[in-house]
């Protein structure tokens, strides 16, 4: 295992290194811990190539997003499917090797998704969006193994983060019959975006602190969803406001 670099000026985490991770953590745990961590960050990096594969190609080849958007029962059917595969990949996340089966299949669905918001998005949108997406993720990740390090926990955010989650659903629901016009959507693409940037920060400090070893598989859907969820919000933010 290789040695620690530390952190960063910058604030980012060497996920190579073997830097006390939050103050008390014992040697041992922590380089169990780490290595849980380069486990799971190994299998975001996986999801996240697949779904830039995925939605490219729905992007780049009209006739498949002609096809899924002028079959209503193909679009709902791609848009639930996601939420339907959670539960067995919830009940089944420490069962090898059918979690990553379940994972596969979660994060193709999801990817599709993805590729018909960008099907019908100006591409300079969809390239902001990307691009403040990393900078968003890469900033609050550093910052949260930071802030492990020197002993600050962010579990508070868990009940604050989940009623403003919800509150935003009933929003959205609300607006599907009662469209609120062009302004309504950039302030909620700007809301979810904080909401979800906040899952950021709490997810991270869950998988630093609190996710236990044979949790890699939910850890990154956790963290796979908070990333594609702020894209998401982001893309409908810079949409609305152009």
């Amino acid at each position: 295992m290789s040695k620690l670099h530390g952190f960063s000026k910058l604030g980012d985490p060497d996920l190579e290194s073997g830097g006390t991770l939050y103050p008390g953590l014992s040697l041992e745990d922590n380089e169990l811990r780490w290595s849980f961590i380069r486990k799971v960050y190994s299998i975001l990096s996986m999801q996240l190539m697949l779904t830039v594969a995925v939605a490219a190609t729905v992007v780049l080849y009209t006739p498949l997003t002609l096809y899924i958007t002028a079959t209503p029962g193909l679009l709902i059917g791609v848009s639930i499917l996601p939420l339907i595969l959670m539960c067995p990949l919830y009940c089944y996340h420490q069962k090898h090797p059918v979690n990553l089966v379940l994972l596969g299949f979660f994060t193709v669905f999801l990817s599709l998704t993805v590729g018909i918001s960008c099907a019908y998005t100006k591409g300079r949108i969809v390239l902001e969006a990307l691009i403040l997406t990393a900078a968003v993720v890469f900033s609050l990740t550093g910052y949260t193994f930071w802030a492990s390090k020197k002993g600050k926990d962010f579990s508070f955010l868990g009940p604050v983060l989940f009623a403003s989650l919800l509150v935003l659903f009933l929003f959205g629901f609300i607006q599907i019959f009662f469209p609120l016009g062009s302004l309504s959507t950039t302030i909620y693409g700007g809301v979810a975006a904080i909401i979800f940037s906040g899952y950021i920060v709490y997810d991270t400090d869950n998988l630093i602190k609190r996710f236990t070893y044979d949790q890699y598989v939910w850890a990154s859907v956790v963290l796979y969803l908070d990333i594609l969820n702020l894209f998401l919000s982001l893309l409908q933010l810079l949409r609305g406001s152009d």
